[in-house]
């Protein structure tokens, strides 16, 4: 068989398990083992142990688990209720108020756990009781809180960037740093919309009346603790202090000092984030173990580079080629999970991307809010269906309250497109 007919069946064999119903990473090892096997012979098992070998020993990964033990630690706090409270102090007076509130409650939550699900359970657990003291729409206000988890992986630390920095060899430090002023803008941007909607139509959420100043600023005490993780993860990474994996470990450290201190985080607590941490990496790496050996199977056919060839040589402005790249992700999105679509993908874009002259850091959070909105169209759409099972709300109603902030990621895309120093200008003053 010759490559590029069994990089073809391998895709298509792939396909057609995940839509039986086979885990991710079954799909994705036991066809790229079957037809390696039949296209390279005996010694393609050998490159399995290999490649899993080092994988699995690769330092590379090894900021991954300490973020991730990060987000399930503060996932064990209160410190989603804080953030949630304090934005709702400070908006109070506007319409749309409380879902605007619980959107800055996930920016917060994003800046220190980095990824969507934890994110919106966290902010969702106090803000949906609210919705319902003060009438919300609760379709407006869980379509928000579906929408602002893109800020999870967005703002750094993520991650997704983790995963999408070494796929890419993109340094990850300056990947982090550039998803900041992207993070705050979609921030701005999304919370902007339920002021618009319910100002419009007071029947979707009105304000829920005034706050003293000294409620409003006493609130902010209980925001420090973010505020802390910050400076010491992302401030270490932009002087040039700390390398990602050290500022990791020491961002893993001040947040369980800070949980057992602050939030009365004990053993029991402990335990289970460390559980929870565990089980997460151990999905990841096993999916990345399957995933490296499929691309394996793929980049042996030379389809990357051809197509990087072929594209590169259109007529066609390099912009449309980039606008062309994230509708294909949109759509692949839309039926395959994030990691799988990263793996397969970025091998194939990021060289095309390179050859169009393009910088691959705002590739990179072009990509990386592309895996996000992934999570939220159906029919995968794990996020939304997070929510609805979470939160009890039928899938229809929870998508017509999703319309609108999804209309604005798919702006915040092309923002992204026309404008690329929001991405890039923080990372350029970065101390090398």
């Amino acid at each position: 068989m010759d490559y590029t007919t069994a990089a073809v069946i391998c895709v298509a064999g792939m396909l057609i398990f995940l839509m039986l119903g086979i885990p991710i990473a079954y799909s994705l090892g036991f066809v790229s083992i079957i037809i390696g096997f039949i296209t390279f012979g005996g010694a393609c098992l050998q490159k399995v142990g290999w490649m899993t070998f080092h994988l699995l020993f690769n330092l590379s990964w090894t900021p991954l688990p300490l973020f991730t033990l990060m987000a399930c630690v503060i996932a064990e706090t209160k410190i989603g209720e804080d953030l949630f409270r304090a934005a709702r102090n400070w908006l109070s007076r506007i319409p749309g108020g409380l879902i605007s509130a619980s959107i800055w409650g996930e920016a917060g939550m994003a800046a220190a756990i980095g990824a969507s699900a934890p994110t919106i359970v966290a902010v969702g657990k106090v803000a949906v009781p609210e919705f319902e003291r003060y009438n919300y729409n609760k379709a407006l206000g869980l379509g928000a809180l579906v929408c602002g988890g893109v800020l999870g992986p967005l703002i750094p630390p993520s991650a997704t960037m983790i995963i999408f920095a070494i796929l890419s060899s993109v340094p990850l430090g300056r990947l982090f740093i550039a998803g900041i002023v992207p993070g705050i803008v979609l921030a701005f941007m999304l919370s902007v919309v339920p002021v618009i909607l319910c100002t419009r139509n007071p029947s979707l959420g009105s304000a829920v009346g005034a706050v003293s100043w000294r409620e409003r600023f006493s609130s902010l005490r209980r925001v420090w603790p973010v505020a802390l993780v910050m400076v010491c993860v992302l401030g270490s990474i932009y002087f040039g202090i700390a390398t990602p994996t050290e500022a990791g470990g020491v961002g893993a450290f001040v947040v369980i000092v800070i949980a057992v201190a602050f939030y009365s985080l004990r053993i029991k607590g402990l335990y289970q984030a460390m559980i929870e941490t565990a089980l997460i990496n151990a999905m990841i790496l096993i999916i990345l173990v399957g995933a490296q050996f499929f691309a394996y199977v793929i980049g042996s056919s030379a389809l990357a580079e051809n197509l990087a060839v072929f594209v590169t040589n259109l007529t066609l402005p390099p912009i449309l080629i980039i606008i062309c790249i994230m509708v294909v992700l949109l759509v692949l999105g839309c039926f395959i999970e994030g990691i799988t679509i990263m793996m397969l993908t970025i091998p194939i874009f990021v060289p095309m991307v390179l050859a169009l002259g393009y910088n691959p850091l705002w590739f990179g959070i072009l990509f990386v809010t592309n895996m996000e909105i992934a999570l939220i169209t159906p029919p995968m759409g794990i996020n939304l269906f997070l929510v609805r099972n979470t939160f009890d709300i039928q899938t229809g109603e929870l998508i017509r309250g999703i319309l609108p902030f999804l209309g604005v990621l798919i702006l915040f895309l092309a923002l992204m497109v026309v404008f690329p120093q929001l991405s890039l200008w923080l990372p350029g003053m970065m101390i090398k």
